[in-house]
């Protein structure tokens, strides 16, 4: 009789569904991005952004152990400083607000939770780029460097369990991991921002941290166009010492997610960025779509490309519908 061959025996019921479910998603692969502003003295909406928001100092402890309390696998933290400078001095000074939510939120949760931290220039430079400029007003690889390296030492100092080196600058791992190392702190991880692509889903999130860009970032992030200068990117971090690996971003780079999880021999993350964000908020707000199930069919298309941690900023949220 025909068909011989009948899949939907696979299908009929929603047990057999879940006993065949190729790809898993649980909260402990979730991690989520949380913004604080120095001197905040409530929670900022993002307004590209629904239900993110800028955090006090407070209220970012609260949203951190109610996140840590839904089973989100880690936190990655994000600094909005009041002033900028060239040099992004608020990156590196122990009372900035970055390094100062890391010693809030490593007091508050211990261990109980992965503390991870952007380390990177460009939330405190006036120019908005990831790097200090030289005298042409290009980004100074090298110099930068130096500036990472002093990052990496008041992160670690502040209670991050990894660092998280976004900045797409030639080198940077190598210098974090010895700087990290000269400092007695081989204890702390880096999660490496090794394929980073130079996409326009970032809009989002340059409101989230007041970004004062100038110009783009073509000239350090990746061309969107390039996809096997990502796994070049990923031998080099991990030759460096990355501890895992990150594709960012995800759902327009899945191939790439793909490709780097079939050849990478450490973790690989995927950051489901502002943008991708935003859209799906947006058709859910007029209607369009199912919310939830978007963004869980979202998040485990990410899973099924093949990455083993994924940032989203649903991370608390999905957390909580998944159990």
């Amino acid at each position: 009789m025909f068909p011989e061959h009948r899949p939907r025996r696979l299908r009929g019921t929603a047990a057999v569904r879940r006993l065949v479910s190729e790809t898993t998603l649980r909260p402990r692969q979730l991690i989520l991005p949380m913004f604080v502003a120095e001197g905040a003295e409530a929670p900022r909406p993002i307004g590209s952004m629904p239900g993110v928001v800028q955090h006090t100092r407070e209220s970012l402890r609260k949203a951190a152990v109610d996140a840590v309390r839904a089973g989100v696998g880690g936190l990655m933290l994000f600094g909005v400083p009041a002033t900028h400078d060239a040099r992004g001095s608020g990156a590196t000074n122990e009372n900035g607000i970055l390094n100062v939510a890391l010693r809030d939120l490593r007091a508050e949760l211990g261990d109980d939770t992965v503390l991870m931290a952007d380390t990177c220039l460009d939330e405190f430079t006036d120019h908005g780029h990831c790097g200090v400029l030289d005298a042409a007003g290009g980004v100074d690889n090298d110099a930068t460097l130096d500036r990472y390296a002093d990052m990496a030492r008041a992160q670690a100092e502040a209670g991050a369990h990894l660092l998280g080196p976004s900045g797409m600058m030639d080198g940077q791992v190598g210098v974090l991991r010895r700087a990290l190392d000269d400092a007695g702190r081989t204890d702390v991880g880096i999660l490496a921002y090794s394929a980073k692509y130079a996409s326009a889903f970032y809009g989002p999130f340059r409101e989230a941290v007041d970004s004062q860009l100038r110009g783009d970032r073509n000239t350090y992030q990746q061309d969107p166009a390039n996809a096997r200068e990502a796994l070049r990117e990923v031998e080099l971090d991990v030759a460096e010492g990355a501890d895992a690996v990150m594709i960012k971003p995800a759902m327009t780079y899945l191939d790439v997610v793909r490709a780097v999880a079939e050849n990478s021999p450490v973790p690989v993350a995927a950051y489901n960025i502002s943008g991708e964000y935003s859209m799906v908020e947006a058709a859910a707000e007029k209607g369009w779509i199912d919310r939830e199930r978007t963004v869980l069919e979202t998040l485990t298309s990410i899973r099924r490309a093949g990455a083993d941690l994924i940032l989203t900023y649903w991370a608390a949220e999905a957390a909580a519908w998944l159990d």
